[in-house]
């Protein structure tokens, strides 16, 4: 619930999603996180330093709402997926990119560790709930 879990053990859950028989949740999760991770260090190389850049110069501006901080994030997001292989779920490539994007803000600065990644699970809730349960769903059949 807006907790970060850093040792990769739990990245937090969903609500309303059942595992199969004899499958956890967690595990569920694992396998999913392993797949995203290993399309995210692909994706890692491709994104520029001037777009990590920018997004934390969004972040360390506190004059800007959370709707206007979010809308920045998605469309680095956004941006960034244009350049992806027309083979990748869109969707796909916007979860992964967007997780990447909070990893290199908060390594850039760790002070804002807190604000991207709320921001981040923001965007998320708004523009991949249904695909993530879908992802989830898929696993679970």
């Amino acid at each position: 619930d807006g907790d970060l879990q850093t040792d990769g053990n739990r990245s937090g859950h969903l609500q309303n999603v059942l595992a199969p028989e004899g499958m956890r949740n967690e595990e569920i999760f694992r396998i999913i996180g392993a797949q995203l991770a290993e399309i995210g260090d692909q994706l890692d190389k491709e994104i520029q330093a001037r777009v990590v850049n920018d997004l934390v110069q969004h972040f360390l501006n506190e004059n800007l709402s959370r709707e206007e901080i979010t809308r920045c994030l998605s469309q680095a997001v956004e941006g960034l997926a244009r350049a992806i292989p027309s083979d990748m779920e869109q969707e796909k490539a916007l979860l992964v990119l967007a997780m990447v994007l909070t990893k290199k803000v908060a390594n850039r600065v760790p002070s804002l560790l807190q604000r991207i990644f709320s921001t981040t699970v923001n965007y998320i809730n708004q523009h991949l709930h249904t695909y993530i349960v879908r992802m989830v769903s898929a696993l679970t059949q």
